[in-house]
């Protein structure tokens, strides 16, 4: 059992997630999920609810971007429209998702705008914390701009881990919880990676397990037992929670590195010719004719 190549369009879509902004939203979508479903695990909610709902949310947002229940009803569409549009979204991407977890996922988007909940400090840290990129013993940093934050690697990570892992049969709340506690560390200890990491030597396993109790240490104590329980996944791939998890976490490290490298090498004609700029309609001749007049296009 593995991850079907048919799920990488839609994972890359999602990673996009760690870029989309909107106003009146602090930081990127991925960003708020985070804060968002901290807040929710800390105020009570199951973590299986919050696990579907957020991947749900992530699977629409696709698409939708920004727009969510809130602004949809805000505009005067009523709930029942707004979760037509929201699953219309979904619809629109979900193809490849097994079909058993796709039914799950769209049910969610029928509910009520979750409730707003205070997130803890750390994950406000985890969100000003820069991901180090691609380092390695040995050789210069390699910096990217602009970089990730840990929030947005991490939430990316656990809504990865509920989509792959059917692939493994594996329960969604475990691994979606260890990508949201994987890198707790990081709300303390700046991200040098592997390369940093390594110079720490015999120091690096206690200086890490350390900052992560203390982090940990903060949350009620029934989330404080499930993020211990979820993390002993973390050392290996042997169970099948532990396989999704791995395969979300390496699979958003790698789709990070691809949206840098085909924002480098993007050309006009790629927003001209492919994702047609200049859409159909009542006004695409005339624009289409300037833009050539010009010479910004052939």
């Amino acid at each position: 059992m593995s991850v079907d190549a048919a799920l990488i369009p839609l994972l890359r879509e999602i990673n996009d997630l760690k870029r989309v902004r909107a106003a009146g939203i602090d930081g990127t979508l991925a960003a708020r999920a985070f804060r968002r479903s901290w807040g929710r695990l800390v105020a009570g909610d199951s973590l299986v609810t919050v696990a579907l709902r957020e991947t749900a949310l992530a699977v629409a947002g696709c698409r939708l971007g920004g727009i969510d229940r809130t602004m949809l009803t805000r505009a005067g569409l009523s709930d029942g429209e707004a979760t037509e549009v929201l699953q219309s979204a979904f619809d629109a991407v979900a193809e490849p998702l097994d079909p058993l977890l796709a039914a799950a996922l769209r049910d969610h988007l029928s509910e009520p705008e979750p409730a707003a909940a205070e997130a803890p400090a750390f994950v406000h840290d985890l969100e000003r914390q820069p991901r180090a990129g691609a380092t390695r013993p040995g050789h210069p940093r390699l910096i990217l701009e602009p970089p990730e934050s840990h929030a947005d690697h991490c939430m990316i990570v656990a809504v990865y881990a509920v989509l792959v892992g059917p692939a493994y049969r594996a329960d969604a709340a475990v691994p979606f919880l260890a990508g949201l506690a994987h890198h707790f560390h990081n709300a303390v200890m700046p991200d040098s990676g592997f390369a940093g990491e390594m110079l720490l030597g015999r120091h690096l396993e206690p200086v890490m397990a350390r900052l992560t109790e203390e982090i940990i240490a903060t949350l009620p104590d029934h989330l404080a037992r499930a993020c211990r329980e979820a993390r002993t996944i973390l050392p290996d791939a042997e169970t099948p929670e532990a396989k999704a998890f791995h395969s979300a976490d390496v699979i958003d490290r790698v789709l990070q590195m691809d949206q840098y490298a085909r924002v480098a090498s993007f050309e006009l004609r790629h927003a001209v010719e492919e994702m047609e700029l200049v859409h159909a309609g009542p006004l695409q001749d005339f624009q289409t004719g300037l833009l050539r007049t010009v010479g910004l296009i052939r």
